[in-house]
C-alpha cells in the first residue's frame, strides 16, 4: 500500500524540479533571441523579464508565442527547436501540478 503523503511529497519535488528546468530553459531561449531576433526579444521584455520590475504584459506574449505554436516559422533552427522544449517542458509542468493538487486533496480526505 502507498502513503498519499510520500506521494505527495515526490510529486512536489519533481514538479519543484521540472519548474526550475523550464525557468533555466527559458533564460537560455531569451539569450539566443538576443542574437537572433532582437526585434522579439525586445517585445518580450528580454531584459526585464526575470526582474521584479518587468512588465507582465510582455512577459505573457512570450507565454502566447509559445503556446500558440508561432515560433514555426521563425528562421532560426535553435528557436523552434527551443521553443518546442519549452512548450512540452510547460505541458508537463502543467500535469505534474494537476498530480501535485490531487495528492493534495487525497490527502486532505
Amino acid at each position: 500500500m502507498f502513503s498519499a503523503i510520500a506521494l505527495f511529497w515526490a510529486a512536489c519535488l519533481i514538479c519543484i524540479i521540472n519548474i526550475l528546468r523550464y525557468f533555466s530553459s527559458l533564460r537560455v531561449l531569451l539569450s539566443i533571441l538576443r542574437e537572433s531576433d532582437p526585434m522579439l526579444y525586445q517585445s518580450v521584455d528580454g531584459n526585464g523579464f526575470f526582474k521584479a520590475n518587468g512588465q507582465f504584459n510582455k512577459q505573457i506574449r512570450l507565454v502566447r508565442y509559445i503556446n500558440s505554436q508561432s515560433y514555426i516559422n521563425h528562421h532560426d533552427p535553435d528557436v523552434v527547436l527551443l521553443c518546442e522544449r519549452m512548450r512540452k517542458q510547460f505541458i508537463l509542468t502543467e500535469i505534474l501540478c494537476g498530480v501535485v493538487l490531487l495528492c493534495l486533496i487525497a490527502i486532505m480526505i
